[in-house]
């Protein structure tokens, strides 16, 4: 097994292509390094080839998904065979699908029995299973219990809530000494996390979500003016201005730190602010995230999943090491181990999981029932949808313009995507 960095792949496929040296390994994918991925996806790929024999180069990606995608859209447009097995995000099955391999043709018709239905049906586009589940994600609320208990509050039930809470508590931690204590961190950067966010805040606040099932745009409401209004106005008071350039990881690091209150985060983030160097170890609790006035607790939808590229010279043995990574021993032990969260339903009922992670039992409804981005209604036009949506978020989080100012600017770019058909 050999790791390589995909961007430097990419480079090799893109630019240099004919002169590149062939690869000696049988297969390659490419795996994600937010968290523990990157590790966890060797350790899987390591018994995959201790068990068949076969070898296998990790190619790593970019963190940012929005970075990812484009450099997967570069790579499949070349129709490279270099690149066998893609971890590939939930909202991509439809933009890449022309591009995969259909799992039921090497793998059989019962291949994603026990997964979620809603993940399954959202892999499989016209009749094709184009990827495999492989974890789910969905947006939770990670506290201090300690301080929490320490200053008499309750985990908090509403936006609102948690703003007076991390503002009070921030600042007697401040008083006390604790002069880097912040009150809330997210994913502020302008990418496909704050789509994440800022859907959650939106659709909790009963705004919709942002184009609704019929492919009409709902965005431009008071109830959504009003939701980025309020995240807008925690910017520099709750929020570290850096903020605005956080993606998970920073957001985590300040987090396990110490240095925050409360933290919007996907589940991995459990395990690593448990990890023997954090600092929070044993101090942490997580709830699902607030609710506006008029809405309820809403999560966005999130997981990856594991597809074979339709150029592969090995498409068989590359679906098989796809079935295995997303099985269940694998998927139980990325869960035990990291946090991960299965997409076997089965896996939700097992004592050792649940041990591990208790929140996987009493969050059970959050991941069954979180928010789709619109993905499947907007299609390949997604892509262009989700960047005029965070790129507004942005420029409202930064001061720019008003919440009210920026969803009317947004409904008349995204009517102008619409016109393109979607």
């Amino acid at each position: 097994m050999q790791r390589k960095t995909l961007i430097a792949s990419s480079v090799a496929l893109l630019g240099v292509a004919t002169t590149a040296p062939a690869m000696a390994a049988d297969l390659t994918i490419s795996c994600g390094a937010v968290g523990a991925e990157l590790e966890l996806c060797e350790q899987g790929v390591a018994a995959w080839e201790e068990k068949t024999g076969h070898d296998v180069d990790i190619v790593s990606t970019p963190n940012s998904s929005t970075e990812r995608l484009s450099l997967y859209q570069q790579i499949l447009s070349a129709q490279s065979g270099d690149i066998d097995v893609l971890q590939i995000d939930v909202v991509w099955p439809g933009l890449l699908a022309n591009h995969l391999l259909d799992l039921h043709q090497t793998l059989g018709e019962k291949a994603a029995q026990g997964h979620f239905a809603t993940i399954v049906d959202n892999n499989t586009v016209d009749g094709r299973l184009v990827a495999m589940p492989w974890f789910t994600d969905a947006g939770v609320l990670y506290y201090r219990k300690d301080l929490l208990e320490k200053y008499g509050f309750a985990p908090p039930e509403t936006w609102q809530e948690l703003t007076e809470t991390a503002t009070q508590i921030q600042a007697k931690e401040r008083e006390a000494g604790s002069e880097k204590m912040w009150g809330y961190v997210f994913q502020g950067r302008a990418y496909e996390g704050l789509t994440c966010n800022a859907l959650e805040w939106v659709a909790s606040n009963d705004g919709g979500a942002i184009v609704d099932a019929d492919g009409e745009i709902t965005i431009d409401n008071p109830n959504t003016a009003s939701a980025l209004d309020l995240a807008a106005s925690w910017i520099g008071e709750i929020t570290p201005q850096g903020a605005l350039n956080y993606s998970e990881e920073e957001a985590r690091g300040i987090f396990q730190s110490g240095n925050a209150v409360f933290m919007r985060n996907w589940p991995y983030a459990w395990s690593l602010t448990q990890s023997d160097d954090s600092k929070v170890a044993g101090k942490v609790g997580v709830v699902k995230l607030p609710h506006g006035a008029e809405g309820e607790s809403a999560a966005a939808l999130g997981g990856w999943n594991l597809a074979v590229s339709k150029y592969s010279e090995n498409p068989e043995l590359a679906s098989q090491l796809v079935a295995f990574l997303t099985g269940e021993p694998e998927q139980k032990r990325r869960a035990i181990q990291a946090a991960y969260n299965p997409t076997l339903t089965a896996l939700y009922q097992d004592e050792e999981v649940l041990t591990a992670v208790p929140f996987f039992g009493t969050l059970y409804d959050t991941f069954t029932n979180a928010v789709a981005r619109p993905s499947a209604v907007t299609g390949d036009n997604y892509g262009q949808v989700s960047n005029a949506f965070f790129n507004a978020t942005h420029s409202v989080l930064s001061g720019e313009q008003s919440g009210a100012q920026a969803v009317a600017q947004l409904k008349s770019e995204l009517s102008r995507i619409k016109r393109r058909r979607w």
